[in-house]
């Protein structure tokens, strides 16, 4: 159904346009909305905000429909107006286009060219409309998957690709907001949402900078993968930059409730299965790494207090040389035969 809106301060046009095209108002093809000047059809724009066209006058009282022309695109971007006015010479058509104008039809009016020149007027729109649909999903797209990764979905071997799975010699971390559960029924959901996220936006970007990739956010936790050359040294440095970054933070205050954003972290290195994880079925698959060098990283931050950035004996041997560590004892962790000696990165 397209949504039209009737600009005009002559009272019978009203009763007119509903006659003419009463058969596709009946037929839900068509709806009319009614305005008696400018200022009044911008009233109306805020009503209904799915208003594909406007049919307006030139000549009337309080607002005159050049003016409104020249306010339609703020008022509603993807809205377009036809002049219908007894003013047909030239100067008033090319002053209408250049004010804005879609098309121009002259009183007394030919409603079969109307109902034509609103057909037309109406595809265009509606294409528009699709256009910038299209652009919020792709832009909405770019926000959950890697803009590389957007890039080879256009390319034949992607169908091919998502099965392919590999070995790789890897650093996970696990970065946990420490107590943040705590607040979520003292404060409304939205405001939760919002100040995760910011604290989220924080932890991304020091893992961005040292060209980490976020896998997967977990409730109020963030998953992350380094790879490549000093995978181990990067992440660490990730860890040591996010444990600043909330430190310096400032102190979160919503009506009665307090929070100082900290963080645990837990860090592991070592090889692990990189591939497509999920239910085909449900067509739902996180290219994602798992392994018993992922699982002891989620399990370090588990343990690990706020503040703390956790990594195990052997990854301490491997870090020692770059990073200041303390021993700080041995934590019996799920699927672990034998306690797991873990250390303290300082600085």
């Amino acid at each position: 159904m397209s949504k039209i809106l009737v600009v005009d301060d002559e009272p019978d046009l009203e009763i007119l346009v509903k006659q003419k095209f009463r058969k596709k108002i009946r037929e839900n093809i068509y709806e009319f909305v009614f305005a008696q000047n400018g200022e009044d059809a911008l009233h109306k724009i805020k009503e209904h905000p799915d208003l594909d066209l406007v049919l307006s006058d030139i000549n009337m009282p309080v607002m005159d429909g050049l003016t409104l022309l020249t306010r339609l695109a703020d008022a509603n971007p993807t809205l377009k107006a036809v002049v219908v006015s007894a003013y047909g010479d030239m100067q008033n058509i090319r002053l209408a286009m250049n004010k804005g104008a879609f098309d121009f039809v002259c009183k007394p009016v030919d409603f079969d060219d109307l109902d034509l020149t609103i057909e037309k007027t109406v595809l265009h729109v509606h294409q528009l409309q699709e256009t910038l649909r299209a652009i919020k999903e792709n832009n909405i797209l770019k926000m959950y998957v890697d803009e590389n990764v957007l890039n080879f979905m256009a390319h034949k071997e992607f169908e091919a690709s998502l099965l392919k799975n590999e070995m790789l010699n890897a650093t996970v971390m696990f970065v946990d907001v420490c107590g943040f559960t705590s607040i979520t029924e003292k404060i409304p959901a939205n405001t939760v949402v919002t100040l995760l996220n910011g604290l989220f936006d924080k932890i991304v970007t020091e893992i961005i900078e040292q060209n980490g990739h976020v896998d997967k956010f977990m409730g109020d936790a963030v998953m992350a993968v380094f790879r490549g050359d000093f995978h181990l040294d990067r992440a660490i440095d990730a860890a040591l930059a996010i444990r600043q970054q909330l430190e310096n933070a400032p102190e979160i205050v919503e009506g009665d409730t307090r929070f100082k954003p900290q963080i645990s972290i837990g860090i592991n290195s070592g090889e692990m299965v990189s591939g497509n994880i999920g239910s085909a079925s449900l067509r739902r698959l996180d290219y994602t790494v798992i392994g018993d060098a992922v699982n002891l990283a989620q399990r370090l931050q588990g343990v690990a207090k706020a503040g703390q950035i956790l990594i195990t004996e052997e990854t301490y041997h491997k870090a020692k040389e770059s990073f200041n560590c303390n021993h700080v004892g041995e934590f019996t962790l799920k699927n672990k035969a034998v306690p797991v000696v873990a250390y303290e990165v300082v600085e």
